[in-house]
């Protein structure tokens, strides 16, 4: 999370709004730890990571769904879900992560 708030610090200045993806719990193998984190902006860019690129594009579409409708929710990737392999998410475990917008 750290290494991604100057970013985000920058897209709070220019007024952006904001999502945050952390992963907060894996199930198996899983690419990234509790704690990894990604942020969205309103444009659609991108800072951190989720996954180390196998569920990216999916939590983008999240996050900017969450930017618009200022909802939170928890998103789960596994290995065994249709949406996992049309993603990418192939490690053989689960992530489950926590999205909400950034409140200013």
């Amino acid at each position: 999370m750290k290494d991604i708030l100057d970013e985000v610090a920058g897209w709070r200045k220019a007024g952006k709004q904001v999502a945050i993806a952390r992963v907060v719990d894996t199930d198996g193998s899983g690419p990234r730890e509790p704690g990894a984190a990604m942020a969205v902006n309103e444009d659609g860019e991108v800072i951190g990571s989720v996954s180390g690129g196998c569920v990216e594009g999916a939590v983008v579409e999240e996050a900017l769904d969450i930017i618009s409708s200022r909802d939170r929710r928890m998103v789960t990737f596994g290995y065994s879900d249709d949406e996992a392999y049309a993603v990418g998410l192939t490690c053989g475990g689960t992530i489950h992560l926590y999205i909400e917008p950034l409140d200013w």
